[in-house]
């Protein structure tokens, strides 16, 4: 089907924003035999794995169980992708998971436009049947609604500034802050609740809506032995070369950072290209955080994996605690706030970039690191900077289920504990990390256990044909910290999306499957045919 020029356009289900959660909503909605129409503000589908450009973080379990079938096959493209097009050594082709960046922070580190190709093929042949249309440089600026339902939005072209608006049966909010919640006046959460509304012990003691976790931006780095690629002196460099936040151990400029559990003053080690060979890398966070050496942290090429000579350096991303931005909120304080947080975002990771190559200190006792050189081919823009920033915090629904710290938190629920849904359609597994906050919050991390996602928590109290696709479910500004991961996010798009379509073609409505036995029966039994794991098996020894 052609992009719609018309100023309107009907389709059965739209899909506003085309992150991970956006994605796999449009592939459920079409495998189903529906219509998608698909919007995203960048001109990238993917989101966490590509215009933020963040390599995936997963729980231990992933190459085994733990994930919907539709998320393995992304993963299995990517490493695909390599295999068929890059010159691996044969011993890194014999690997079965193989990690191509062979980064620590996951077993499948890579670059962002090669989940791009993947992603980009997976939805081709709906785009080709007619049955997905995607609007790419697209945001979305109303939205109208009567009788708790949303009826249509419209959205405008970031390249032309026209709009054209989109009605349809079902309207899924996959943005990356929850932008729809607030134009189409859906009951709705932003930064944190008081303590008393959920007795969490981690929550403030008074809600503030305007504290949220800090944004990154992202971008990508090679080394250069010898050459000099030192970008221009950053306008806010005095700024952040001078900034100190209260609860750090010294500058943010520096390599001495809060370990995110203890809060205990932690070097971190920095070497570009190390000679160890990275098939010997373990990527188990469970095991070893390996968040301290942070070329390879989320190295996203390995040049050593590769024949000799076919890349003159790794490629590793920066998204360390030296580039958190937290000085303003992002999400849901009005426009000039959103506009300066990116604004100062961006600006300090080109300080860091800068302190990186003039000012910090190296392992041969001098300082600075000239050869370091920006990535525009790896993030796709002109500038080296990703394309958006990585958000960790959404608004949220008020939902019919809220997931709380009680439960999730293993201190409160006990190794083997955890709420057991009825209503479970997911499954994940990550600890509650939370990075430094707009309200002047250190890092908070909790042990967690492997969680079910409950539908009830895709579900708005109110309104009825509006569903959450991304960080925006119900859970709080805590239990955000375990559920805003890209295989739950993957989840929560893909449930959201066949949640979609089921109702169409049953004449339920989504309140109907969650509430009533025999109406989710049916919809579990469809999700379990797609592939999509709704419990965690009987195990022990996590």
């Amino acid at each position: 089907m052609p992009i719609p020029t018309a100023a309107s356009h009907e389709t059965d289900v739209l899909i506003v924003g085309g992150g991970l959660g956006g994605v796999a909503a449009a592939l459920a909605v079409c495998r189903a035999g529906r219509r998608a129409v698909l919007t995203e503000e960048t001109d990238w589908i993917g989101g966490q794995l590509t215009s933020q450009a963040v390599p995936p973080d997963e729980h231990p379990w992933v190459e085994q169980f733990g994930t919907t079938a539709t998320y393995r096959a992304l993963r299995e493209g990517i490493r695909g992708y390599y295999r068929q097009w890059y010159p691996m050594r044969s011993e890194a082709l014999a690997q079965r998971e193989l990690n191509p960046g062979a980064g620590r922070v996951s077993k499948l580190c890579h670059e962002p436009k090669v989940a791009l190709a993947v992603l980009e093929a997976m939805i081709a042949p709906h785009r080709a049947a007619g049955r997905l249309t995607l609007l790419t440089e697209h945001r979305p600026v109303e939205a109208s609604s009567d009788n708790d339902v949303v009826r249509a939005v419209t959205l405008e072209d970031l390249r032309t500034g026209d709009r054209r608006t989109i009605t349809a049966r079902y309207v899924l909010d996959a943005t990356e802050t929850g932008e729809l919640l607030e134009l189409a006046g859906v009951e709705h959460v932003n930064g944190a609740e008081a303590r008393a509304e959920h007795d969490e012990p981690h929550a403030p003691d008074q809600a503030d809506p305007h504290n949220q976790q800090g944004i990154t931006v992202c971008f990508a780095l090679s080394h250069h032995q010898g050459e000099d690629h030192t970008v221009e002196r950053p306008d806010d460099y005095d700024f952040w070369r001078a900034y100190r936040p209260g609860f750090w151990p010294g500058p943010l400029l520096g390599f001495l950072a809060p370990d995110p559990r203890s809060l205990e003053p932690v070097p971190r080690t920095f070497a570009p290209n190390p000679d160890l060979d990275p098939l010997d890398v373990s990527a188990d966070q469970s095991a070893d955080a390996g968040d301290k050496e942070l070329w390879g942290f989320r190295r996203i090429l390995a040049r050593k994996l590769h024949r000799p000579g076919a890349f003159e350096s790794d490629i590793t991303l920066v998204n360390w605690p030296l580039n958190d931005y937290w000085l303003k909120p992002y999400a849901g304080a009005g426009e000039e706030s959103t506009r300066a947080a990116l604004s100062g975002a961006r600006e300090l990771s080109r300080s860091v970039l800068y302190w990186l190559q003039t000012e910090a200190p190296r392992p041969d006792g001098g300082t600075g690191f000239p050869g370091l050189a920006l990535r525009p081919d790896i993030m796709g823009t002109s500038d080296g900077l990703a394309k958006a920033p990585y958000v960790r915090e959404s608004r949220r629904i008020r939902a019919v289920t809220t997931v709380t710290e009680h439960d999730v938190a293993i201190d409160l629920v006990g190794p083997y504990g955890g709420t057991r849904h009825r209503d479970a359609v997911g499954v994940g597994s990550y600890r509650i990390d939370l990075h430094p906050s707009t309200g002047g919050d250190d890092y908070i991390d909790v042990g967690s256990v492997p969680f079910e996602i409950p539908l009830g928590a895709l579900l708005p109290r109110r309104v009825r044909n509006l569903l959450p696709a991304g960080k925006n479910i119900g859970t709080t500004h805590i239990t955000n910290g375990c559920f805003r991961l890209h295989p739950v996010e993957w989840n929560i798009g893909e449930v959201a999306g066949a949640l979609a379509a089921h109702c169409l073609a049953e004449g339920v409505e989504p309140h109907q499957v969650q509430a009533e036995d025999k109406h989710f029966e049916e919809f579990a039994r469809l999700l379990d045919r797609e592939g999509v794991q709704r419990h965690w098996p009987e195990v022990r020894g996590y």
